[in-house]
């Protein structure tokens, strides 16, 4: 996910896809912790990546100008 597309959503929906990121990146890690075969191994770490960038932008003043 990019930061543009991130900057467009409103806040229930970056809520509800850092809920469903979240979700993803337990199932994935769980998988790992099994033992069981990925099919895609940096599919972790985008997640994890497009946990960050959400956290960032919602953190973020929104445009105030001081």
């Amino acid at each position: 996910m990019k930061t543009k597309e991130i900057r467009k959503m409103d806040k229930k929906d970056l809520g509800k896809r850092l809920s469903e990121l979240r979700l993803e990146l337990m199932k994935e890690v769980g998988n790992v912790k099994r033992g069981r075969p990925i099919k895609n191994p940096g599919k972790i770490r985008v997640i994890k990546k497009s946990i960050a960038r959400i956290l960032t932008v919602k953190n973020q003043p929104g445009g105030e100008k001081k």
